[in-house]
């Protein structure tokens, strides 16, 4: 049983459930947990979306510095490998995810969040890097996939003053994907999460697989991916139920299979 990490599936949703009052911080135990969460989900056929939620307060305000504060470089050698393993577990995760995002997502809260594929906001949300305040970088993959999600200006700008982001400027520089009320927060990640699970499982998995492979390349090589996981999709029941329908009834309407 894990003490800080919770998950629940109900209708074809997994729930991760960040759970470690107060603040959320993400010791040790917490990422192994993580990352234990995140290889379970990735092997279940019957979960189509995942909602990655810290509660009604706080998503994560960042790594457990008590614990850091006096690891020597041999210490965090070993424990940034645990680290980035846990966080990029998260990030390939097959099925759609979405952080639920409440109260602080700071330094490691912010780099699990951006783990996701999409990001949902509170209204009085924040999100940031401050690990320079510390004299560290970020170490969970902030340096790499701010830039992806921001550009590479505006994430040196937020790196390296440690500043805190706000949840509209966050929307606005494309950081979250929307922002609503603090407690309509985690509600509107599972209506899109069972949208989602409702989709065809085995394109939707191709699409995300695309996208995310094809950014690690060029782009003729993404071409020729995207060419075969499109082509692989014609071998499915789903495509033809899709097809069958949009041309019966038009667009939208199919009830998908998984198969």
């Amino acid at each position: 049983m894990a003490d800080f990490v919770e998950v629940d599936v109900q209708d074809g949703v997994a729930t991760i459930l960040l759970n470690r009052p107060k603040m959320n911080a993400l010791n040790l135990q917490m990422q192994r947990e993580i990352r234990a969460a995140a290889e379970e989900i990735s092997d279940r056929t019957d979960i189509g979306a995942v909602v990655l939620h810290g509660g009604p307060k706080v998503f994560a305000a960042g790594a457990d510095v008590k614990e850091m504060a006096d690891m020597s470089f041999q210490d965090m050698s070993q424990a940034a490998i645990s680290l980035q393993d846990s966080f990029t577990a998260v990030a390939r995760i097959p099925q759609p995810t979405i952080a639920a995002i409440t109260g602080y997502a700071l330094g490691g809260g912010c780099e699990l969040a951006m783990c996701c594929d999409m990001r949902i906001a509170a209204e009085d949300a924040q999100l940031g890097q401050p690990e320079i305040l510390l004299g560290i970088i970020p170490g969970a993959g902030g340096t790499q996939r701010l830039p992806r999600l921001v550009g590479p200006a505006r994430a040196k700008e937020i790196i390296l003053t440690g500043r805190f982001v706000p949840a509209d400027e966050a929307l606005r520089i494309g950081l979250v994907e929307q922002v609503v009320p603090s407690a309509d927060v985690f509600e509107t990640a599972m209506t899109l999460a069972k949208r989602l699970a409702r989709g065809p499982a085995i394109a939707t998995r191709a699409a995300k697989e695309a996208v995310d492979r094809g950014l690690e390349t060029d782009l003729p090589t993404g071409l020729a991916l995207e060419r075969v996981l499109f082509a692989s999709l014609f071998a499915t029941d789903d495509q033809k139920l899709g097809m069958a329908s949009f041309v019966e009834n038009g667009p939208g309407k199919a009830t998908f299979t998984g198969r």
